[in-house]
């Protein structure tokens, strides 16, 4: 499978949004937007207001990732806004995942779900054959800019062997410090999707076709060293 990005949009220059979508959609693969409330997460970010502006411009996909305590409050109007993919983290959905997984896809959208670095696999089992999209976080959620936690690795590692195992089809997403340093070991323990944000792109120059350019170069370099 061609390896897929998806930028965070949480890191992007908003005084220059417009044009930064306009260089994304031209090159990235889906576009990832964090909806956090200060309570699940002690951070605000994005809001499905900002995915129904994103989606006047956007060409490609578009991922609602909820950290929020209550996401089944949310998920028609973040599907109204135009999001492909709804994602909410699986500890907070587990007491009816079944029923908010059958609410998503009926609202039109794919279903993913969210791990935290200290959730297992096995912990989402019952309902992992429904999900289109499994993210793997490799830092705590809520912050950017996190040190990554090599101990994420077996995991991407169990959730590809699972998908093997079982036929599944669902995408194997991390989120969290993907960049030069971890680019590599992503890629062999089994990563599809790509999540990057400052390190990984959005810093390497203030032109963003530059950024990209360079992001894929080290992508290359890296992958193309540990194959």
């Amino acid at each position: 499978m061609k390896p897929m990005f998806a930028p965070s949009l949480m890191c992007a220059n908003f005084l220059d949004l417009k044009n930064q979508i306009e260089i994304l959609n031209e090159r990235a693969d889906i576009y990832h937007v964090d909806i956090m409330d200060g309570h699940y997460v002690k951070n605000f970010s994005l809001s499905p207001s900002i995915i129904e502006q994103l989606k006047t411009l956007a060409k490609l996909p578009i991922d609602a990732h909820l950290m929020i305590d209550n996401p089944t409050d949310f998920l028609e109007s973040i599907a109204e806004a135009g999001a492909t993919y709804i994602s909410p983290h699986a500890e907070t959905i587990n007491r009816d995942a079944f029923r908010t997984i059958k609410t998503i896809k009926s609202l039109g959208c794919k279903a993913g779900v969210v791990l935290n670095p200290s959730t297992p696999i096995e912990y989402i089992k019952h309902y992992v054959a429904l999900l289109d999209k499994i993210t793997i976080l490799t830092v705590d959620a809520g912050f950017a800019g996190q040190t990554f936690i090599p101990e994420m690795l077996q995991k991407i590692e169990v959730a590809k062997e699972l998908r093997e195992k079982y036929n599944y089809s669902y995408l194997i997403e991390v989120d969290g410090s993907c960049n030069e340093q971890t680019f590599s070991r992503l890629a062999l323990a089994g990563t599809d999707v790509y999540i990057v944000g400052s390190s990984g792109l959005f810093n390497l120059d203030t032109d963003l076709r530059i950024a990209w350019n360079k992001m894929m170069d080290i992508f290359n370099s890296c992958t193309l060293k540990s194959a």
